[in-house]
């Protein structure tokens, strides 16, 4: 088994801290539509484990994407930036 596994890191906003050790980031990119060129922005809400319930609404963070924690929760809050 390989121990040297890299995981994904997004960076994003928390916009919910009210379950607990449980905070939803939202990650925001940017998309150019394939026929008219025109820019416009994707979101996308990943709960993500903070244990300690350390991160409140507003501040942003660096998630990692790791094994399923329970139905919907895959990723983990890394630090803040």
């Amino acid at each position: 088994m390989n121990t040297n596994v890299q995981h994904r890191t997004l960076k994003g906003y928390v916009v919910s801290d009210k379950m607990q050790k449980t905070v939803v980031v939202e990650i925001t990119r940017m998309k150019i539509h394939p026929k008219y060129k025109k820019s416009y922005k994707v979101s996308t809400r990943f709960k993500a484990h903070s244990p300690e319930n350390a991160f409140h609404i507003g501040d942003k963070v660096v998630i990692q994407e790791g094994r399923p924690l329970s139905k919907e929760k895959r990723w983990t809050v890394i630090s803040k930036i």
